[in-house]
């Protein structure tokens, strides 16, 4: 099963050119992750104790998504870690690619935010 996220395009998400804000993107990339991540629980981080944090973002702009244009984001994971992983969000509108990024997150203790291992029951959820 692959995880697909769209993000209608608000009026409030363009900039003074008519097309999406270049930051907005990785606000449509942190939506579409914590929305795949809470498929497995929609409480994780009381509910197991640990949580997901961005380490490092890239970002790579291919052509511009406007006002109401519906982006669709299929995130992958390319790469695991011990405690860290990365995914790679590929943002399209219609078959025009619209952005990708990768982006490294790492898993933490909820009560400390030290690193720990990749939960398995994660691991097995973003992999599907």
């Amino acid at each position: 099963m692959t995880y697909r996220h769209d993000v209608r395009v608000r009026y409030v998400d363009c900039d003074m050119q008519g097309v999406v804000y270049n930051a907005h993107y990785l606000t449509f990339v942190d939506d579409a992750f914590d929305c795949w991540v809470r498929q497995l629980d929609p409480t994780f981080e009381t509910t197991f104790g640990w949580e997901v944090m961005l380490k490092r973002a890239e970002i790579v702009w291919d052509t511009p998504a406007h006002f109401a244009d519906i982006v669709m984001i299929n995130p992958s994971v390319t790469r695991w870690g011990n405690t860290s992983f990365d995914v790679e969000f590929k943002g399209s509108v219609g078959e025009r690619a619209v952005f990708t990024s990768v982006v490294t997150y790492v898993v933490v203790d909820h009560d400390q935010y030290a690193p720990m291992p990749i939960p398995e029951m994660l691991r097995d959820h973003l992999s599907n």
